[in-house]
């Protein structure tokens, strides 16, 4: 590899470990003989690193838009459907008893980690609140549901009932018109979310749950089914958080926000994430 700047080199590998940066030099590898093809520089690989970085940040924005939406959906519907405030414990809204009894002690759990006031306030009060259970004290969803991890938001929503119109209901507020489809969406998001939360690459990842294609949306998608390497590399996933974004929040600007970067980094090789040449064409992203 070669080295413009050996001073800016040594002190940059003195705060990114090498082991980090390995994986934005695959491409620069020959395969026959395992070195660095000519004209291998550090600096390209830095680009690419701060790229990632920056892509990172713009996406746990539009992750935490994507997040607070969902608890908020899903809070509303409920409750307004059920007309009750604790409407999570009833075991007769969900598929799996044991997957639903593992989600609302996963929701206490979180519940009584939590440092907010109101949580630390609630358990206080009530002298019969047991988190190892489902009995005794509860409190109502518009609260516990503040301090659930996104993980959780998506498993509580694949165990509701297949049949449910509240199910149904919630995919609609996002565009979708499958229960299952955003279901495999949410489940994509979660695993980028981790990633993203981890500070880990999206560069070069492949991501262990694949979002599923769909036939029929409400709103601006893709030109044409998403390839299986854009399921698996971070392209499909980016392209249903901003689907899921913009039904919850039409005007912001994470498209916006994604292009410039792009644009800022013309000779970033994309199609280590997935994108390809023609990726703006696509109608979401015009």
């Amino acid at each position: 590899m070669e080295f413009c700047d050996k001073t800016f080199a040594k002190s940059y590998l003195s705060r990114v470990s090498y082991f980090r940066l390995k994986y934005f030099w695959v491409d620069m590898i020959d395969e026959e003989s395992g070195d660095f093809k000519d004209e291998s520089f550090f600096e390209v690989v830095v680009e690419r690193y701060e790229f990632d970085k920056s892509l990172r940040q713009i996406l746990f924005n539009a992750i935490e838009t994507l997040e607070v939406g969902l608890r908020t959906k899903i809070i509303t519907i409920l409750s307004l459907a059920t007309d009750s405030g604790l409407w999570y414990l009833d075991g007769s809204l969900f598929e799996k008893k044991e997957y639903h009894e593992d989600f609302v002690l996963d929701m206490k759990y979180e519940f009584a980690r939590s440092t907010d006031p109101f949580a630390r306030d609630f358990i206080r009060n009530h002298d019969d609140w047991d988190e190892d259970t489902t009995e005794g004290a509860n409190p109502d969803a518009w609260m516990i549901f503040e301090t659930a991890t996104f993980g959780t938001l998506s498993k509580m929503y694949k165990n509701l009932k297949a049949q449910s119109p509240i199910k149904s209901a919630i995919a609609n507020e996002f565009g979708l018109y499958s229960a299952r489809d955003l279901s495999s969406w949410l489940e994509s998001v979660s695993v980028l979310r981790n990633a993203v939360a981890h500070h880990s690459r999206l560069w070069y990842r492949i991501f262990a749950k694949k979002p599923v294609n769909v036939r029929r949306l409400s709103r601006a998608w893709l030109s044409r089914e998403m390839t299986e390497n854009q399921r698996k590399r971070a392209f499909g996933v980016i392209s249903c958080l901003l689907y899921l974004c913009n039904a919850i929040h039409p005007h912001n600007t994470y498209k916006q926000e994604i292009v410039q970067l792009f644009n800022e980094h013309p000779h970033i090789p994309i199609y280590m994430l997935g994108f390809s040449s023609d990726w703006k064409n696509n109608p979401i992203w015009r």
